[in-house]
C-alpha cells in the first residue's frame, strides 16, 4: 500500500471541488490553472495581528511578495493596511500600482541596485541595508527626503549565511549612521534567518533589542526590529507525516528516486503560522530573563515581521488535466497538461508531498480498485515529474480528469514557472464565495 499524505480537511475547498466550476475553468482556459482564495489571506493576516495583540506587542505585518506573484493578495494588503516586503524594482512598482503606500513597503534582498534604492527612498520605503557598500550608496543619493533604513545583522547562529553585517561591519555602519545626522533615518535592525525554530528567532530578536538600546546612545532613532518570516505552514496531519518519514524509501518513487528526510519541507511542523509567532514572543531570548514580548514592550521597540507562505496557507491550489495514462509494472504514469515548474519544490531537488486529489465526472464504480501512479509533466524531459511518489488514486484516472494539488499558493505555484515548450503560464483564477450565492464566482487575477 502506498504512503498517503492527505491535506488537512478543507470544507471550503470541498464545496468548490463539488461545484463543477473547476471542470468548466479547465475547459474554458484550455490548460492548467491556479485558483486563489483571497478570503483565506485575510483570515491568516488577522491571526498574526491577533497574536501580536494577545502578547500586548506593538507590531506590523508585511506580506513577503516573493511568495506569490498574484495581484489580489497585494490588493488585500492595500485594503487591510498591511505592509508589503519587496526585493526588486518590479515588485516595488507592482505593490505601488496596487495601492500600497510607499511608507508601507520594506525593501529587502542583497546588493540592491541604485535604481531600486532611489525609487525606494523617493517613496519613503523602509530599506533593509545588507552591506556597507549599500549604506554608502544610500548616503550619496541626492533625494529630497532622507533614506529610512534598518541595518541587517548577520546571524551568528548561521555562520554560512550570506546575508547581513558581521560585528565589525555593524560597528562601522552605526558610526556612519550617527555621523550622517539628518541625511539618514536609522530606524532599527533586521535579520534573515533560515529555518523555523521559534527559540532561535527569539534569541536573535533579543540581540536586536539590545542593539537598539546601544544605537540610541549614539543619538539614533532605533525603535524597531524585523524578525523576517520563518513561520511554517501545517499541510498534513501529524500521524500521516511521521509515518511517511519513518517508512518512505526509494521503492515509493518512480525510478527508485532517492530522497532523504532532510530534503523535505516540514509539512507538519511542531508549531505553525500565527501560533509560531506567539511562540517566538513567549520565548525568553537566550533562555533567560523576561520573554521577548516583555523586552519589546519595556524597550519601546516595534516588531516587524515578513511572513509569506504563512499568510497564504490554504489560499490557493493548482489544477491540471490528465492527458494520458501509461501502465507500467506495479504502477502507472499519469501525464498532465503542465509541467513540474508549476510546483516549485522541484526547484529544491525535493518533492511537493501533499497528495493531489483526483476529480472525475464518471460515476463511482463499486468494483473500482486503487490505482497507483506517479505524475509526469507534458515536457520531453525525463525529470519532469510533478510527483515522483506513487500515489494511490481511488480508481484508474481517465483522460480529462482533473488533479488538484492542494495549498500551493505559498511559493509553489509560480516561483519557478516557465513557458518551456512555448506552453503558456497557467493563469490564476480568483474565487469568491458571496454570502447566499448558490455557487462560487470567479475572475482572472489582474
Amino acid at each position: 500500500m502506498a504512503l498517503t499524505l492527505p491535506a488537512h480537511p478543507d470544507p471550503l475547498a470541498d464545496r468548490l471541488h463539488a461545484s463543477g466550476l473547476l471542470a468548466e475553468l479547465a475547459h474554458g482556459l484550455g490548460g492548467p490553472f491556479h485558483y486563489l482564495l483571497p478570503d483565506r489571506f485575510d483570515t491568516n493576516l488577522a491571526a498574526f495581528r491577533t497574536a501580536l495583540t494577545d502578547a500586548r506587542v506593538d507590531g506590523r505585518v508585511y506580506y513577503a511578495k516573493k511568495a506569490n506573484k498574484a495581484g489580489v493578495f497585494i490588493d488585500r494588503c492595500a485594503a487591510g493596511g498591511a505592509g508589503v516586503d519587496v526585493a526588486s524594482l518590479g515588485e516595488l512598482r507592482d505593490a505601488l500600482g496596487h495601492g500600497v503606500r510607499g511608507a508601507d513597503l520594506v525593501v529587502t534582498g542583497p546588493a540592491k541596485a541604485e535604481p531600486l534604492l532611489r525609487v525606494a527612498v523617493r517613496q519613503g520605503a523602509l530599506i533593509a541595508v545588507d552591506s556597507l557598500d549599500e549604506l554608502h550608496n544610500l548616503l550619496v543619493l541626492t533625494e529630497p527626503r532622507p533614506p529610512r533604513v534598518l541595518l541587517r545583522v548577520h546571524p551568528a547562529s548561521q555562520p554560512g549565511s550570506r546575508f547581513g553585517l558581521v560585528e565589525a561591519e555593524l560597528d562601522e555602519a552605526l558610526r556612519d549612521c550617527a555621523e550622517a545626522g539628518d541625511r539618514l533615518r536609522m530606524e532599527g535592525f533586521s535579520f534573515h534567518l533560515s529555518g523555523y525554530d521559534p527559540q532561535q528567532r527569539a534569541d536573535l530578536a533579543g540581540d536586536l533589542v539590545d542593539l537598539c538600546l546601544k544605537a540610541r546612545l549614539l543619538g539614533l532613532r532605533a525603535d524597531r526590529i524585523s524578525i523576517g518570516g520563518g513561520f511554517a505552514v501545517d499541510y498534513v496531519p501529524a500521524d500521516a507525516w511521521h509515518t511517511f518519514l519513518d517508512r518512505q524509501h526509494p521503492g515509493d518513487y518512480h525510478d527508485a528516486k532517492t530522497f532523504t528526510t532532510g530534503d523535505f519541507y516540514p509539512y507538519h511542523p511542531p508549531v505553525a503560522g500565527a501560533d509560531a509567532l506567539a511562540a517566538v514572543l513567549a520565548a525568553r531570548p537566550s533562555g533567560t530573563g523576561p520573554s521577548l514580548a516583555t523586552r519589546l514592550r519595556e524597550s519601546g521597540v516595534l516588531l516587524l515581521l515578513e511572513p509569506g507562505r504563512a499568510l497564504l496557507d490554504r489560499a490557493g491550489s493548482s489544477v491540471f488535466t490528465v492527458q494520458g495514462v501509461k501502465d507500467r509494472t506495479g504502477y502507472g504514469i499519469l501525464t498532465v497538461d503542465g509541467t513540474s515548474l508549476s510546483l516549485s519544490e522541484q526547484w529544491f531537488n525535493s518533492e511537493y508531498l501533499p497528495d493531489p486529489r483526483l476529480l472525475t465526472t464518471r460515476a463511482p464504480q463499486r468494483d473500482a480498485t486503487p490505482y497507483r501512479a506517479c505524475v509526469g509533466g507534458a515536457s520531453c524531459l525525463d525529470s519532469d515529474l510533478l510527483t515522483w511518489r506513487k500515489i494511490d488514486f481511488p480508481a484508474r484516472p481517465n483522460v480529462g480528469d482533473l488533479l488538484v494539488y492542494p495549498n500551493t499558493a505559498g511559493y509553489q505555484m509560480d516561483s519557478n514557472e516557465s513557458s518551456f515548450h512555448e506552453l503558456p503560464l497557467p493563469p490564476k483564477v480568483v474565487i469568491d464565495h458571496p454570502e447566499g450565492a448558490a455557487r462560487p464566482r470567479w475572475r482572472l487575477d489582474p
